[in-house]
């Protein structure tokens, strides 16, 4: 099976341009609502920051970089759950 390549004649800046641009916009002003509510210390809002810093990179390793960023980096699972569901972001001990 051979590796998907994209189609040669897609434009994914006029495929996609739009759709990334909402995106930034939205996580700026979530950024702002949480500095507004005093929230921008929680761990959450952190790790987003620090993941937001990987798309300054210029290699073709972004995403990548951004879910591991927020990803749980361990290998041992908790002995018991804390919360019932995700958090989105992992929450370093220490």
């Amino acid at each position: 099976m051979t590796a998907w390549t994209p189609p040669q004649h897609a434009n994914i800046v006029d495929l996609s341009f739009l759709d990334a641009r909402f995106n930034i916009i939205d996580i700026a002003a979530f950024l702002d609502r949480a500095q507004r509510a005093g929230q921008d210390d929680d761990f959450r809002v952190q790790a987003l920051k620090k993941a937001i810093a990987h798309l300054s990179q210029n290699e073709p390793q972004r995403a990548r970089d951004v879910l591991l960023s927020l990803s749980d980096p361990t290998a041992d699972p908790v002995p018991k759950a804390t919360a019932q569901g995700a958090l989105g972001a992992w929450k370093q001990q220490g």
